[in-house]
């Protein structure tokens, strides 16, 4: 994808700074650091979304993210955990439409990275729950988008 700029990290055409890479991802940092040592995986190969991965794709990305996650929380001993985060779409805050995962470490709850879940749980009652439920069941074997 010529346009796209994580395509553009990946071929050389634009610097990063580079913690890991292989034949089938880069991870560099991100630039806006919301903590250091903030790092993004990408998968070379040019994926909108998670919605777009096949099994085997899927299964090389996600299986490299131990590996980096362990390496970028041993490189400073006062990250005491991870947000691994990963947006799909423009309302779910994808803002680069290349696939990409976010490590975050976390040094504190004061570490100036939030996510707030709220509760909605009041809504939903047993039969809610399992119409959901069932309609997921439903669609679990679909390749369509």
């Amino acid at each position: 994808m010529t346009d796209c700029i994580f395509c553009k990290i990946v071929s050389g055409e634009i610097p990063s700074y580079t913690v890991y890479e292989d034949d089938v991802v880069k991870a560099f940092l991100d630039i806006s650091q919301g903590t250091p040592g903030h790092t993004l995986v990408v998968p070379k190969k040019h994926v909108p979304d998670l919605f777009a991965y096949d099994e085997k794709l899927a299964a090389e990305v996600f299986s490299r993210l131990p590996k980096i996650a362990r390496a970028v929380k041993a490189s400073n001993p006062a990250i005491k955990g991870m947000n691994v985060i990963n947006n799909n779409g423009k309302v779910a805050y994808q803002s680069v439409f290349h696939s990409h995962i976010h490590l975050i470490p976390r040094y504190s709850d004061q570490d100036d990275f939030k996510m707030i879940f709220k509760d909605n749980s009041g809504k939903y009652d047993e039969a809610k729950y399992k119409q959901i439920q069932q309609s997921i069941i439903d669609h679990m074997d679909d390749d369509n988008d």
